[in-house]
């Protein structure tokens, strides 16, 4: 049975998703999915810490389901703009699980993850999957992907 290591860019679903189509991401259907093509030996959702009740639960929801939760905090800037980026954090954690799996599936849209999907699958020979909404997701990571999972009806609630 092949190793699956899954990584969730949780705000860049959210956004894709909530844009493309004004619904949210089941992801309970994706762990049956995945599961039912392999061993799921870790799950990793990035998120930003915001201390609101809606959040915690969909975090309780997460961690029910078999994902770990990794927390940044919300930042506001003094300027009104606001930081909150798991990349560098995705990339490191996503370096560390290629050498012990056969597949690496990162949900996201995020075209920075093009390199590190090249990179994984290049020195450890490992597959990638990408899940992203179709015409939010940059080309260049579907470019980057062994295989592309369009979000859909399928997969949201």
């Amino acid at each position: 049975m092949k190793k699956i290591a899954i990584f969730v860019d949780v705000q860049n679903i959210y956004y894709t998703t909530r844009q493309a189509y004004g619904r949210q991401f089941n992801y309970h259907k994706l762990w049956q999915k995945i599961g039912s093509e392999g061993d799921i030996v870790s799950a990793t959702a990035y998120a930003i810490h915001r201390d609101d009740d809606k959040q915690l639960k969909f975090q309780n929801a997460l961690k029910h389901i078999g994902f770990t939760i990794k927390l940044k905090p919300y930042i506001q800037r003094s300027d009104g703009s606001a930081k909150g980026d798991w990349d560098v954090g995705i990339t490191i954690d996503v370096m560390e699980a290629a050498k012990d799996v056969d597949t690496v599936i990162l949900l996201s849209g995020d075209g920075d993850f093009d390199l590190l999907l090249e990179k994984i699958t290049k020195d450890y020979g490992v597959s990638t999957e990408v899940y992203g909404v179709p015409g939010l997701t940059a080309n260049s990571l579907i470019n980057a992907t062994s295989i592309f999972h369009a979000i859909n009806d399928d997969l949201l609630l």
